[in-house]
């Protein structure tokens, strides 16, 4: 073993599960983000946690309205959920970008991503700082899933992509 850098071990320890963050701003416009800093915390309420830097236009949309979707795009939705993660929301819009068409939710105002392996519909619940991003702490009140679309996407440190099936399978160019 020895000393690398922060970059070389995110590098290392990758691949991490590749989410669209869906949210709107304060005109009610859509905007998807593409990340990987997001877990389940709780079953019992089910809570999942994204983690955005507060200089991102969603961390703008997130602090307007305390509600999002988080969506595991499925293989054939890789270019749009790459560019969702290099082009900021201020500047275009993301569902026209990457080719999305956005559905009501039943229970939040964002869209879900129509297409995808699953959508959490959740309402913020707190928002905890924690140095350069902040934590946003979601209740999810409803789960849509399309279990035939199995095969998600995988980043590795925001530099490609690549997608693995439910049998484990690597595709590294979806």
């Amino acid at each position: 073993m020895k000393e690398i850098s922060l970059n070389r071990a995110i590098e290392l320890a990758s691949p991490y599960p590749y989410a669209l963050l869906v949210t709107i701003d304060k005109d009610e416009k859509p905007n998807i983000m593409g990340l990987s800093w997001w877990n389940f915390v709780s079953f019992n309420p089910i809570l999942i946690i994204v983690s955005v830097a507060p200089e991102r236009y969603s961390y703008k949309c997130l602090t307007h309205n305390k509600e999002f979707v988080l969506s595991i795009p499925a293989e054939d939705q890789a270019k749009g959920a790459w560019v969702c993660g290099i082009k900021s929301g201020a500047e275009v819009d993301k569902f026209k970008e990457a080719g999305f068409k956005p559905i009501s939710s039943k229970k939040v105002k964002p869209p879900i991503i129509d297409g995808v392996t699953v959508a959490f519909e959740c309402k913020v619940v707190k928002e905890i700082e924690v140095g350069d991003h902040n934590l946003f702490l979601g209740e999810v009140v409803a789960i849509h899933g399309n279990p035939d679309k199995s095969s998600h996407l995988y980043t590795i440190h925001y530099r490609k992509i690549l997608s693995i099936d439910q049998e484990g399978n690597i595709n590294m160019n979806p």
